[in-house]
């Protein structure tokens, strides 16, 4: 099956009734995210090196684990519905191991998976209760650098990065999340510009 019969972008808005719940955490934890090709890795390779805790991204890690069993990059995006619910369980997984109270950036939070389930056309309101568990102490979205896929974690292609940029800030923003755009800076300026604003 090709793989551009999965991009099918649902758009409906997140169900109001959900999301009217209640934070039942409240954290200390700050997501880096993005569309595909904004420097996310990078700045999270740079906040480790200056001593700040990370975490990684599930879903580069579930590909690495995927492949390592046999399976190919194309055969794991296949399976649509399944690689993302099994992408939601891990980053749920790794959010309910971390201190909630210590600083920590994330490689994409929990919330990404309802923008990336919208990506092949799945509703993203069946993962939404389980995106109301913590609540972040902030969320910073890398604006976007020039378009160059990734093999490994596609399927993105230019239209679907300009559309996981876009349903990226409007999902966390009907959490209630106040998003912080980070410019196209030098790698070194974004990472001041993010901890200026964690200390403010």
């Amino acid at each position: 099956m090709a793989e551009k019969s999965h991009l099918q972008y649902y758009t409906q808005d997140l169900d109001q009734e959900i999301l009217s719940a209640s934070y039942k955490v409240h954290t200390s934890w700050h997501v880096i995210t993005g569309a595909p090709c904004s420097g996310k890795t990078t700045l999270i390779e740079l906040l480790s090196q200056a001593g700040y805790q990370t975490a990684h991204e599930t879903a580069r890690e579930y590909f690495k684990v995927e492949m390592a069993k046999g399976r190919t990059s194309q055969e794991i995006r296949d399976s649509g519905h399944s690689t993302q619910i099994a992408i939601f369980q891990m980053q749920r997984d790794l959010e309910n191991e971390l201190p909630h109270r210590e600083d920590i950036f994330l490689d994409r939070g929990l919330p990404d998976t309802l923008t990336f389930h919208r990506l092949f056309g799945l509703n993203p309101d069946e993962l939404l209760p389980a995106c109301l568990e913590h609540q972040y102490a902030s969320v910073f979205i890398l604006d976007r650098l020039p378009f160059e896929r990734e093999a490994k974690l596609g399927p993105e292609d230019e239209k679907s990065a300009r559309f996981i940029d876009k349903w990226l800030e409007r999902d966390y923003t009907s959490l209630r999340y106040q998003i912080v755009r980070v410019p196209v800076y030098p790698p070194k300026e974004r990472l001041t510009f993010v901890l200026d604003r964690i200390s403010g």
